[in-house]
């Protein structure tokens, strides 16, 4: 009787178990590199934001739409030109158990615009944050800003207390193994918490049971793995050890097609793929001891630009999956202009007559940093440019590396320690402002101002214009600015332009849901498994 018992016990518990498997709902996925951190306010990098928008809430969430929606906050409305004021909402607690209140905003808003912080652009029009009560703030901006909501979405909102129990209170960038506790854990608001990261091999998230929200996804957990190799990437998918891979290799798209239980999701990317040039240093990096600059020449500058014969890179190493663009921004970005998109003509021997009238006839040397894990076919687009300018009599060292030793090569804290750069940018507001405030305008530490702007290129009437920009409540007035201002860039060759890059994400079909936005965010919040 001992034994029967024992034995229905024991099937009873099976089937449970069996019961439970059956009705996990995990998501795996994985794309070429790890995120770059946890700190909230840390590296403002397109896979390491989506991952934090799966743990911390700003006070508006921008949807899988680029819609906006309440979040922590409920309503907001501007009251005055410089006043935005925002009702809170009651009932959110920390995944530590910690209520949430203005207390925490005012502190994150605070925290987000520290010199250090790589999402401050986000918040620098911000003068100070005030507590009209525990629901209520009132945000005063230092001159008119008509695209707060549209920044807001990506100041995500920390723990005041537990920030000050960590010792925590100020994003810092360490090195691998020294970093600071919030770019290790996490303690946010939002509808997944963190239950296990391994650097470079895992990040695992469960559901917040305790979320304020209604789940729109019917997930148990999620498993996120960066792999490095995209063969390797293309083999988990298709043997079902993951269930969604990004990007998918162009040549490895129609094999995907083809293939039983997979399909590929396509579609356009707002993120422009451009070059830049160190047009800051009296002496180029790369040109010890001559005390020269050739980047601070715009006849160089043109040079580089019409040496690159973008349709071949159209045509063969991005197999006509990008759009060639002579413009920093995309279709779909506020402030686009279609006049303006039109590249300079691919003229390598014009490209030649420009660099001898420059004075350098036989060419210099210079060493491009270029990520090999970031965008698509990143270091195949270095890898086909350096024989283009070799062709005009540019030695050309390729520097290709991981996406983090890049952004860290290239990046404000290293003081841009680089002569000439791959970068990729996504207005994260989806506005000019963002492309010009980042990546064009004067780097300004102290202002917050060109963050992003490697190669320091500067000029006074594109900073007078994109001040004006910043302030400009009428939509037309404010759209001629960002037309000039993007038109004097264009004409300085301040930047290369290359493409848009399209999107390819490998998807199983165990997948019932998987939103596509345009910033080719994966926001898990929106999955659903069958």
């Amino acid at each position: 009787m001992m034994i029967r018992r024992l034995l229905l016990t024991t099937a009873v518990g099976m089937a449970l178990v069996a019961s439970a498997a059956a009705d996990a709902k995990v998501f795996r996925f994985s794309t070429s590199g790890d995120i770059n951190g946890l700190d909230p306010h840390l590296n403002n990098e397109g896979p390491t934001n989506a991952m934090k928008n799966n743990l911390y809430e700003a006070l508006i969430f921008r949807d899988h739409e680029l819609k906006l929606r309440p979040s922590l906050a409920t309503e907001w409305k501007q009251t005055a030109p410089t006043v935005w004021r925002f009702a809170l909402r009651k009932g959110v607690k920390f995944h530590d158990g910690t209520p949430f209140t203005a207390d925490d905003v005012v502190f994150s808003l605070k925290r987000n615009n520290h010199e250090q912080s790589g999402m401050r652009t986000y918040s620098a029009s911000i003068a100070e944050v005030k507590k009209i009560d525990d629901h209520t703030v009132e945000i005063i901006t230092k001159s008119p800003n008509p695209i707060l909501d549209q920044n807001l979405p990506a100041v995500f909102i920390m723990s005041k207390a537990w920030a000050e129990k960590n010792n925590t209170t100020t994003p810092v960038q360490g090195i691998v193994g020294n970093e600071s506790y919030a770019n290790t854990h996490i303690n946010g608001t939002g509808p997944f918490r963190l239950l296990d990261r391994v650097p470079d091999t895992r990040t695992v998230l469960v559901p917040n049971k305790d979320w304020w929200g209604k789940a729109e996804h019917n997930l148990t957990r999620v498993e996120f793995r960066p792999i490095a190799n995209s063969a390797t990437r293309v083999a988990a998918l298709l043997s079902g050890e993951i269930d969604m891979m990004f990007p998918v290799p162009l040549q490895d798209v129609p094999r995907l097609k083809r293939s039983a239980g997979v399909k590929v999701l396509e579609g356009p990317e707002l993120r422009t793929v451009f070059l830049g040039m160190d047009q800051w240093r009296d002496e180029l990096k790369d040109m010890p001891g001559t005390g020269k600059n050739p980047f601070k020449d715009v006849r160089v500058r043109r040079a580089f630009y019409q040496a690159i014969d973008i349709q071949a890179i159209h045509r063969v190493v991005m197999r006509g999956a990008s759009t060639p663009t002579g413009l920093m921004i995309a279709p779909g970005i506020n402030g686009f202009a279609k006049d303006l998109n039109d590249r300079y003509p691919y003229d390598p021997d014009g490209a030649k007559k420009l660099l001898a009238e420059a004075g350098y006839p036989q060419g210099f040397p210079v060493t491009l940093d270029c990520p090999n894990d970031r965008y698509v076919n990143d270091e195949a687009i270095c890898q086909a440019i350096v024989p283009m300018l070799a062709r005009i009599g540019i030695n050309i060292k390729l520097n290709a590396q991981t996406k983090s030793k890049h952004f860290d090569k290239i990046g404000s804290r290293s003081g841009n320690d680089t002569s000439f750069y791959m970068l990729g940018w996504t207005p994260g507001t989806y506005d000019a402002h963002n492309m010009l405030h980042n990546i064009i305008v004067t780097r300004d530490q102290k202002a917050g101002t060109g963050s992003n702007n490697s190669g320091r290129y500067s000029n006074p009437k594109v900073d007078e214009l994109a001040r004006m920009i910043g302030s400009e409540s009428d939509r037309e007035k404010r759209n001629k600015m960002i037309h000039e201002a993007m038109k004097i860039h264009k004409e300085d060759f301040g930047h290369i332009p290359l493409h848009q890059q399209a999107l390819a994400w490998g998807v199983r079909d165990t997948v019932a849901n998987l939103p596509q936005p345009p910033n080719d965010a994966v926001i898990v919040r929106f999955v659903k498994m069958k």
